[in-house]
């Protein structure tokens, strides 16, 4: 991969939302990785924007985010980077509140992506114990929305 992509690739990267980016071509893999401005998330190591070009191998430069205190029950994590709704719509009720029961199946919230509304379902039968993001805020893939007893 030339250079002049490479700093397209970043900057590209800097300018969006995107935290991490992973690209395969022939040559090898890139990944580029963003920190979190400080205060944003809680970082036990931040690191700068890394750039690892490898042949044939996986590198990473790892950003590590602390672990939450001990949850205790099921977490629902989001599928898909996007933004978080706990509505259907602006104003309306919220699918579910901290203490309300709930199904395997029902929906729990929104994501949107792309301007497609994802209805998120719930994977586990329990009781909502803990609402993890604030609604109307961005997520990523694999972050922590619901806590399910």
């Amino acid at each position: 991969m030339d250079l002049r992509k490479l700093k397209t690739l970043i900057d590209l990267v800097s300018e969006s939302n995107v935290s991490e980016l992973e690209i395969t071509e022939a040559e090898g893999k890139v990944r580029i990785v963003k920190s979190a401005p400080v205060g944003t998330l809680p970082m036990v190591a931040a690191a700068p924007a890394a750039v690892v070009a490898a042949p044939a191998a996986v590198v990473a430069a790892p950003v590590v985010a602390a672990e939450p205190e001990a949850v205790k029950g099921h977490v629902v994590k989001s599928p898909m980077v996007g933004t978080f709704y706990r509505s259907a719509s602006p104003g309306a009720k919220a699918f579910v509140e901290v203490g309300s029961p709930i199904k395997e199946g029902e929906p729990i919230c929104i994501v949107e992506a792309m301007k497609i509304m994802n209805e998120i379902e719930a994977d586990k039968t329990g009781v909502v114990t803990q609402i993890l993001v604030e609604n109307g805020h961005a997520v990523e893939y694999g972050q922590p929305l619901f806590v399910i007893e």
